[in-house]
């Protein structure tokens, strides 16, 4: 099994940068499949950026030209670069992984406690 811890959620005015970090223990993320969801207040959970186990990428629509998912399988560690970000992006941030694919879908099996964005 692994575990998933973020970090780098933060106060940042419209327009700016965060990355989100999503550090991995208990196993190897090489083979996992990983994404990023996010839910906010008014919504449900929300699939935001999908990273294959060969490193092909799928993005909601709504992030797809801002945000970049990536990871260092050395440093076992998953990210979560946002720029430009918007008002509407405010939300909790969680790391997910399976070794089966969801693509966007929720059914992982492992999740991190989330990490708060909000754009102010």
């Amino acid at each position: 099994d692994v575990q998933l811890v973020e970090s780098g959620g933060g106060l940042v005015q419209p327009g700016g940068s965060l990355r989100l970090s999503c550090t991995a223990s208990g196993d190897s993320i090489s083979a996992y499949q990983m994404a990023w969801f996010r839910r906010r207040l008014e919504n449900g959970r929300e699939g935001v950026a999908y990273l294959d186990s060969d490193g092909g990428t799928d993005y909601t629509y709504s992030v797809a030209g801002r945000f970049t998912i990536s990871k260092d399988n050395a440093k076992n560690t998953l990210y979560l670069q946002m720029n430009n970000l918007r008002v509407e992006d405010t939300a909790v941030y969680h790391c997910a992984a399976d070794r089966l694919r969801f693509n966007l879908g929720s059914g992982y099996r492992f999740w991190g406690q989330g990490t708060q964005v909000t754009v102010s």
